[in-house]
């Protein structure tokens, strides 16, 4: 098929690197794996965070004229050069897509989403306008990916009879990432801990706050933390470790994927506490590189690591127990071998790019029908 790609939130070739342009592009990957020939059909951003009505009407207004103009552009084409399905990624109240269920009513094309979130509770004054927007697009929707049970739960009861809701667990190209080489673990050098994060206010400083008062607690150990990430709030995060003996924490910076990807390899644990988290993407890298990993059992998390095989999940906000988690895992070389083998094991098996192209076709097979082209 010919499919038509958007992702209102942020598209796939955006500068800025975050878990959702990575799925974005992991997305667009899997749907080539499958044969199909895949178009980004526009770089429109929907996404207000402010909670800003009057933003957010201009939002709608400047998105009601992009699927005009695209609808215009898509009728002037030959009807074999015209998408056969829109795939919109990640629709919630932030970031509705005004765009996707106009083109595919207009061209009488199925409209897929994937990872669509409903909350209830932000239809209020400052998110009433991206909350129907939201929900407008879940029902327009002949087909929804739910990529946690989490955003299942949260759709299943809003979907109609003719609406098709899938399985699409979050997923990753797992030869990107290789484990370590077998080695004896060298027994004189400290833990090598790691951490990879956006540095941003909010959800992920807290995480990165939690990290520091965990690891406080470790001071008796011999460890070291590695984190790579950077972004708006890199000083109040460099402020949450600086208590540490120098030399003892290291900041990379912001990275690119392959060096990114040996910091994995050269690492023995990775930490991070989730605060707010949808799954973590970086959960799945750490996994698929041998890494076990401790994290919150938050919203999607649990559907990408499995309690007590491939790491640990901690009461969300419990510092205490997570600190005492990793006491355990940096204390014992061989439960970290053996989860770290598990994990990579897991997510080849489960979350990997060719299983994630069956499942997107399987969701096609569903809503193929003859479409009635438009002359």
């Amino acid at each position: 098929m010919r499919i038509a790609f958007y992702a209102p939130m942020k598209p796939p070739d955006h500068p800025v690197p975050s878990g959702d342009r990575r799925m974005g592009q992991l997305l667009t990957r899997a749907l080539a794996r499958g044969g199909h020939q895949v178009d980004l059909a526009s770089g429109f951003r929907s996404y207000e965070g402010t909670g800003d009505p009057a933003r957010q009407a201009a939002l709608r207004r400047s998105g009601i004229a992009e699927a005009r103009r695209l609808i215009a552009y898509y009728k002037a084409q030959a009807p074999a050069a015209r998408p056969d399905l829109w795939f919109t990624y990640h629709v919630y109240y932030k970031a509705p897509d005004w765009i996707g269920p106009e083109v595919a009513r207009a061209l009488k094309i199925p409209y897929a989403i994937a990872e669509a979130s409903h909350a209830g509770k932000r239809d209020v004054p400052a998110w009433r306008l991206g909350h129907r927007g939201a929900m407008l697009a879940i029902g327009a929707a002949d087909l929804i990916f739910s990529m946690t049970a989490v955003d299942r739960a949260g759709i299943a009861p809003l979907l109609g009879a003719r609406q098709q809701h899938c399985d699409l667990p979050p997923f990753l190209d797992v030869e990107g990432f290789a484990p370590p080489s077998a080695q004896a673990v060298d027994k004189a050098r400290p833990t090598r801990l790691l951490t990879v994060a956006m540095m941003r206010e909010g959800a992920k400083l807290e995480s990165y706050r939690r990290l520091a008062a965990a690891l406080a607690r470790l001071a008796d150990l011999d460890w070291h933390l590695t984190i790579v990430g950077d972004g708006p709030a890199r000083e109040e995060v460099a402020a949450a470790f600086a208590e540490f003996p120098a030399g003892r924490v290291r900041f990379t910076g912001a990275l690119p994927l392959e060096q990114v990807a040996r910091c994995y390899r050269e690492a023995d644990l990775y930490l991070w506490p989730a605060a707010e988290e949808a799954y973590g993407m970086a959960l799945l890298e750490a996994q698929a590189s041998g890494l076990p990993v401790i994290a919150a059992r938050v919203r999607g998390v649990p559907d990408v690591v499995q309690d007590g095989q491939c790491g640990f999940l901690t009461p969300d906000g419990d510092i205490a127990a997570f600190a005492d988690t990793a006491r355990f895992l940096i204390c014992d070389s061989a439960a970290r071998a053996q989860m770290g083998l598990a994990a990579r094991a897991y997510v080849r098996d489960n979350h990997g790019l060719d299983r994630a192209a069956m499942r997107l076709d399987r969701g096609f097979a569903q809503v193929a029908r003859p479409m009635v082209r438009v002359p």
